[in-house]
């Protein structure tokens, strides 16, 4: 099979596979309907526990992890092409944020970078974990976990690709996932800057009609 062919290949079915959308699926199995509806009108981790609860946002976050690992593995060990792999990892994000089956309007992308970055490099993730846990358990907001978790997640996989331990097309996956999931959370950090952003499970009331 031709380069061109895995990554092509490899690029569809990790947007395919990102833009499952759990939340949208688990809500409905919650029986709280839409969860863009309410809250942050995304359909991640986040805002699936303001709306749904642990129990239900585990489910969520789960579906949301194997999608973007399934999608990198997909390239390693089914097209053993590394490109292909960087890059359904990039897309499957994508696919999150802006997923096809329900009407381009996803998540931020966070839970399924994860997952990817765990097919792509364990010690990259567990970085992401170590690194994320300390800033959720200090500061208390998700959003600032999410935008600090991929950024070290960005940096491991620099390192690890400088010292020859992972291939050199992972980096573009990094630098790609890194800049998704960030411009996701523009308004996020603008929040956080003003000093209005909720923290974990906070502001899960219902959405006014027409509200994006």
């Amino acid at each position: 099979m031709s380069g061109w062919v895995s990554i092509v290949l490899g690029v569809v079915a990790g947007y395919l596979f990102g833009g499952v959308p759990f939340g949208l699926i688990v809500g409905r199995l919650a029986g709280v309907g839409d969860v863009r509806h309410m809250g942050s009108g995304k359909t991640g981790f986040t805002n699936s526990l303001r709306s749904m609860g642990w129990k239900w946002a585990l489910l969520v976050v789960a579906g949301d992890i194997t999608k973007g690992a399934a999608a990198v593995l997909i390239g390693r060990m089914i097209l053993h092409d590394p490109w292909a792999a960087a890059l359904a990892g990039v897309a499957a994000v994508l696919g999150h944020i802006f997923p096809v089956y329900a009407g381009f309007r996803g998540g931020r992308g966070v839970a399924t970078a994860f997952g990817a970055f765990l097919g792509v490099s364990w010690p990259a993730a567990l970085a992401v974990v170590l690194f994320s846990v300390v800033v959720l358990a200090i500061f208390r907001y998700a959003s600032l976990m999410s935008v600090v978790g991929v950024f070290i997640g960005f940096v491991t996989v620099v390192a690890l690709v400088v010292l020859e331990r992972l291939d050199a097309p992972y980096l573009v996956f990094a630098l790609l996932t890194m800049l998704a999931v960030e411009l996701s959370h523009v308004g996020n950090i603008r929040r956080l800057l003003a000093g209005t952003e909720p923290k974990l499970g906070q502001g899960g009331g219902r959405r006014p009609t027409g509200a994006h």
